[in-house]
């Protein structure tokens, strides 16, 4: 099967493990010596509406992808691994 990124994009991302919707592909991380897939990343959700950030994003690693069916993509990590903190605006303010 041959999927665009732009396709990949479309489908939800959910845990195998806790049966929990992770979200969205958002972006991917590969490598460029090997032009091979490293990691998906699923963006935290906003708070407030994006006026104090969001949460952490979720990084999966491209082995821990089992499936990538038709409309989701499901991944054998739970929802707490992988996290990559990201400093959002507020919290760079109060420093």
């Amino acid at each position: 099967m041959i999927c665009r990124f732009s396709d990949l994009r479309c489908k939800e991302v959910i845990s195998i493990k806790t049966g929990a919707r992770i979200g969205f592909v958002d972006d991917m991380e590969f490598d460029s010596c090997t032009a091979k897939i490293c990691r998906i990343i699923v963006y935290g959700r906003s708070k407030c509406f994006g006026l104090l950030g969001r949460e952490d994003d979720l990084v999966i690693n491209w082995c821990d992808i089992e499936i990538i069916g038709e409309d989701t993509v499901l991944v054998s990590c739970d929802v707490s691994c992988g996290k990559k903190k990201k400093g959002n605006f507020l919290s760079n303010l109060l420093k």
